[in-house]
């Protein structure tokens, strides 16, 4: 059978039925159901081997980029959710979701929390703020996989170019936030390089937000939950690449997704 994947909907999402889509190619039954509808039945929820948080601008990005969706996350579904996460599901949260899982505490901690600190200690904090450049990027880019822990991106050798479309993708963290084991535990998944796969080293544009080690994407320490900036789901075909027609192929972003239905598949 093949795996069902709840895409969230908030609104203002806008890359919902563009994710639908990639999981759909990727092999999995993709639906997409308002936020609304789940705080009247949660046991929806348990009806789903996958949750995808898409991209957007949720509610607006009224208190912040997804500030809104996360305080939703934190709150209204955080049994829900903690669940899904803790029963090892995969989940992934693209752009603004990720802005969500982020801001929710679900990344990079291992529990969602309403204060934003997931399980981590009291000052500990990762966010992702405003880019850099002081303005928003619409471009495409280059990113390496790179963490074996992660269940997206696991065994994945080839790089991946998509686009993307943010305002408040630096992902920093406090001093007192514990890099090196954040490091160590293998939750760097994704990050940002020039198109020959060398570093960029926070060179712009090829990082092109300013994160911190070049981050483009995270996973929780258990590595079914990924976070990223970049839009995969925006290069699922070969047509989307804006080379196509010069014949560029490849670097998809599908590998992600069927790296994600797979592993859903199997649990």
């Amino acid at each position: 059978m093949k795996p069902r994947a709840l895409v969230l909907q908030a609104h203002g999402s806008n890359r919902d039925f563009d994710v639908m889509e990639a999981l759909t190619v990727a092999g999995a039954e993709a639906r997409g159901v308002p936020l609304n509808e789940l705080r009247k039945n949660k046991t929806l929820f348990s009806e789903y081997q996958m949750i995808i948080v898409p991209g957007g601008f949720s509610y607006a990005d009224a208190l912040g980029a997804g500030k809104l969706l996360a305080l939703d996350l934190a709150s209204y579904f955080a049994e829900e959710i903690s669940a899904f996460v803790e029963s090892g599901k995969p989940v992934i949260g693209i752009c603004n979701g990720f802005q969500a899982l982020v801001k929710s505490g679900i990344l990079p901690g291992e529990s969602p929390s309403p204060r934003g600190r997931g399980s981590r200690g009291e000052g500990e904090i990762a966010t992702l703020t405003f880019n850099e450049q002081g303005h928003f990027e619409c471009r495409w880019v280059t990113l390496a996989p790179v963490s074996q822990t992660c269940i997206w991106t696991r065994e994945l050798d080839d790089l991946i170019e998509c686009p993307i479309a943010h305002g408040e993708g630096n992902f920093q963290a406090s001093n007192t936030f514990p890099l090196s084991s954040f490091i160590e535990n293998d939750q760097i998944a994704l990050t940002y390089i020039y198109a020959d796969g060398s570093p960029a080293n926070g060179e712009y544009p090829f990082n092109p937000n300013g994160s911190l080690l070049d981050i483009a994407g995270i996973c929780n320490p258990q590595g079914n939950v990924l976070g990223l900036m970049p839009h995969p789901e925006n290069h699922i075909h070969p047509y989307q690449h804006p080379r196509w027609t010069r014949g560029r192929m490849g670097n998809s972003g599908l590998t992600l997704f069927e790296n994600g239905v797979k592993y859903a598949s199997s649990i």
